[in-house]
């Protein structure tokens, strides 16, 4: 009769033992197999919530700050470079940016230039030249401006915009422009000229 109990015991413990083995197998099957939440996505208690997606509010206006270095101007058939003659300018464009969209915007700038040559500088010219924006991927932007000068030149100058690298509060850029210019008395012009400047966040 013990060795009948003792028997019984041994098969409920067996039997015990396989069917606790039987469910943890189970569930840790059951805990591998479970899809991890997407990228876009967070996953509290067991449940999964979808991320909120910031998206830029439009208009929005952001200020910059730059540094324009013309290299040389074509006229009548001649390049006469920024360094000739012991005279180099250098030009200070301030402006506003309005994006109205991811992909367009329009641009307010104001460049007053430095102008130095024998021994003295001076300030030689404002140029005001409004403009619209055409915005691309990876930080690709065409601006195509008008352009006002004091010294009674206009045109326009398509200028190509690339930005560099980004920060919390500003973005570095670089642009490449082809000032183009009549008027005053004197025959077309047409300049090459790189600009270096921030955006303000």
């Amino acid at each position: 009769m013990n060795f009948f109990k003792i028997n019984l015991h041994r098969n409920l413990y067996t039997a015990v033992f396989f069917t606790l083995s039987f469910l943890l197998g189970q569930k840790s099957f059951a805990q591998k197999n479970i899809p991890t939440p997407p990228p876009d996505s967070i996953k509290y208690l067991d449940a999964v919530y979808q991320k909120v997606k910031t998206t830029p509010t439009y208009p929005k206006t952001v200020a910059y700050l730059s540094f324009l270095f013309p290299l040389t101007t074509l006229q009548n058939g001649v390049f006469t470079p920024n360094f000739s003659n012991q005279t180099t300018s250098i030009g200070f464009p301030t402006g506003i940016n309005i994006f109205y969209s991811k992909s367009f915007g329009f641009s307010y700038e104001l460049t007053p230039t430095i102008k130095a040559s024998g021994g003295s500088s001076k300030m030689s010219n404002l140029l005001f030249a409004p403009g619209t924006m055409f915005r691309f991927d990876h930080g690709f932007t065409v601006i195509t401006r008008i352009a006002f000068e004091t010294s009674g030149r206009y045109g326009f100058t398509p200028v190509f915009n690339k930005i560099y690298a980004r920060t919390k509060a500003v973005n570095y850029f670089i642009a490449g422009s082809l000032p183009t210019r009549f008027g005053n008395g004197a025959n077309a012009s047409v300049g090459l000229s790189v600009q270096f400047g921030f955006l303000f966040n």
